[in-house]
Formats: structure tokens, C-alpha cells, sequence
């Protein structure tokens, strides 16, 4: 079975919703028409919004009758910030109780007005995680029906490893940052660990941030980058995502933007398979050396 079955190819983050400018019934728009180009999984957090991204997203949903049923929901918790929503928080940190993440689970199914959570990750790694306490969390919120699948972000291998040989069923997927600008994954044996899994690995940041088509980003990557991306009739950005979405570990890159143009475009990134030698051409530039 391929990694990430069941979720869009392209995920829409929606960390900086309250940012968009829309009211509930234009974000529902813009999820539907989301979902009308094949991108119907939306990623969330509890944290994301100063607490305040998950209400947005659930008032938008209840205004369209049947919206939430063409989409999947995944939305993350276990970082526990400080705010004045939250004056109990006195230090930054991360929880992955089983208290914790039954009580936040429960929230997000409160805040996004559902009844299934299709997704839910753990956002952090926490020190103190107890891997059986929290296997034993997550399986009674699956056996419910409120959490469909569970996953980590942010996880090395060997964490993920822990919290796998505790639970009776598969991690569902590993949000990691992976981007031309962030390689990591492809060496410390993240991605290997997610195709021998078949774990699907969701990359945040996928573009840099921005910053890829920087010329200070590294070694003339925005160079290469831009000739690749004329070579294919790509532009930069769907060259970058299709980079991503060539390993075959089946990446999924989230995308955070409230504009159906740019949405469009990545849709259109995931029908583009790079070749071989472009795929190695940018690993080249963005590594500022030959690959060994």
C-alpha cells in the first residue's frame, strides 16, 4: 500500500488561517474549491493561531453541509505554549501524557466540530514520553472512532521506532521539514525509515520559507533551480515541490496559502515527475558540491 493512502497528494497547512482575511463562509469557499483541484487534507495544530487556528477552521466547516465529509483532517498536539489563553503554562514544553493528549484530542474534535479526527500527530518529541502510556491513550481514541490514524512530527527514526514497538497498529505518518533547504531526511535515515514503513512523510516548509529562490540560499540553487524549472515548463516553486514529491518515499509537502492560484499550481507540481537527472542536478546545487 503507498504511503499517505486515503490523503491528497498536496496538504493545505492552515497555521496562519486567521490571517487570511476571510469569513467562515469565504473559507469554506476557498476549502471547496480547494478540494474541487484534489487537495482535501488540511493540516492543523492546536497550538497553531495562538490556539485560535482550529475554531476558525471548524466554524467554516459548519457553515457548508457536507464539506467536511470531502476533506481529511489532520491536526497535531503535545507543545504546550505560553499565552494568555493558557496562564497555567509557565515554561515552553511538551506533553505526551496520556492525560494530555486524550483531553487535547477531545478539543480539537470540539474546535474543528467533528466527530473524527483523520489524522492526529504528536507535534514534538517529548523526553518524557512514556511510550506505553501513550500507546495506551491514542489506542482507546482509535478504538472509539475519534482519531482514524495516529502519527509524529518531528521524530527521528529511533523515536519513531520506540513509540511503533508499543502500538498494535502502523504510524500513519511523520511530519518532518524537508525542502531543498532542509536535506536532513535524506541522510539520517528518516525518509528510509518511512518508505521501509510505508509511512507517510508530510514536509513542512517544502519551499525554504521563501527563501529558495534567495541566491544566498546556497551554491547557485536558485540558479539550477530556475533552469530546471524551465526545462520542464514548471515554475520555481512546482519545480521544488516536484523535487519533493520524486522520492520515493511518497512525500506529501503542506503548502500554507489562502490563495486558490498557488494552490492550483502545486495541485498541477503533483502530476510532474522529475527526471532523474534534474532531481540530481538540484540535489548538486543546493549541497553546493557534486553528489558523492
Amino acid at each position: 500500500m503507498a504511503a499517505g493512502k486515503g490523503f491528497s497528494r498536496i496538504v493545505l497547512g492552515v497555521w496562519r488561517v486567521t490571517g487570511w482575511g476571510m469569513d467562515s463562509a469565504a473559507l469554506a469557499g476557498f476549502f471547496s474549491a480547494a478540494a474541487d483541484l484534489g487537495v482535501t487534507s488540511l493540516d492543523a495544530a492546536d497550538i497553531y493561531a495562538d490556539y485560535g487556528c482550529e475554531p476558525v477552521v471548524g466554524a467554516a466547516l459548519a457553515t457548508t453541509p457536507g464539506l467536511r465529509d470531502r476533506l481529511q483532517l489532520v491536526t497535531k498536539c503535545g507543545i504546550r505554549l505560553r499565552s494568555t489563553k493558557k496562564p497555567e503554562v509557565v515554561v515552553k514544553h511538551y506533553d505526551s501524557s496520556a492525560a494530555y493528549v486524550t483531553a487535547q484530542a477531545h478539543e480539537s474534535l470540539r474546535a474543528l466540530r467533528t466527530d473524527r479526527l483523520d489524522l492526529l500527530l504528536i507535534h514534538r518529541p517529548d523526553h518524557l514520553m512514556d511510550a506505553d502510556e501513550l500507546a495506551e491513550a491514542v489506542l482507546a481514541l482509535k478504538q472509539a472512532g475519534k482519531v482514524l490514524a495516529f502519527g509524529v512530527s518531528n521524530f527521528t527514526p529511533s523515536q519513531v521506532e520506540l513509540l511503533q514497538s508499543r502500538l498494535p497498529f502502523a504510524l500513519a505518518g511523520n511530519q518532518i521539514e524537508c525542502s531543498l533547504l532542509a536535506r536532513a531526511p535524506l541522510f539520517d535515515g528518516t525518509l528510509d525509515q518511512c518508505q521501509r514503513l510505508r509511512m507517510m512523510p508530510m514536509a513542512w516548509s517544502p519551499l525554504g520559507g521563501g527563501r529558495l529562490m534567495n541566491e544566498d540560499a546556497g551554491s547557485g540553487l536558485a540558479t539550477v533551480l530556475g533552469q530546471v524549472a524551465s526545462d520542464t515548463g514548471l515554475t520555481t516553486d512546482q519545480a521544488a515541490l516536484a523535487w519533493l514529491m520524486r522520492h520515493p518515499a511518497h512525500i506529501h509537502p503542506v503548502i500554507g496559502t489562502g490563495r486558490i492560484e498557488r494552490v492550483q499550481l502545486a495541485a498541477e507540481a503533483a502530476a510532474h515527475a522529475l527526471d532523474r537527472q534534474h532531481w540530481y542536478r538540484l540535489l548538486e546545487a543546493a549541497q553546493g558540491h557534486e553528489v558523492p
